[in-house]
């Protein structure tokens, strides 16, 4: 199984963790509300997950400019 992480507003590739036996549980998957796994986290038809995260440059953006939030595709 392959967890990939994307940053959610921009879709830059943030890092992988290639490892068959790595569960939900040590990634934190199970502090999420099911409406935070549906968000956050998509499983793929090969067994990959990729999960949707907010990278620096993004993060930083949106503090600095709140206002962006209120758009569909705010960094991109």
């Amino acid at each position: 199984m392959s967890v990939k992480y994307i940053c959610r507003h921009c879709l830059t590739f943030q890092g992988e963790i290639n490892q068959a036996d790595v569960s939900e549980m040590q990634l934190g998957f199970h502090f999420l509300t099911p409406e935070e796994r549906r968000d956050i986290i998509a499983y793929n038809v090969d067994g990959d997950v990729t999960v949707k995260v907010v990278c620096d440059y993004c993060r930083e953006a949106l503090e600095n400019n709140p206002e962006l939030s209120l758009l569909g595709s705010p960094l991109q």
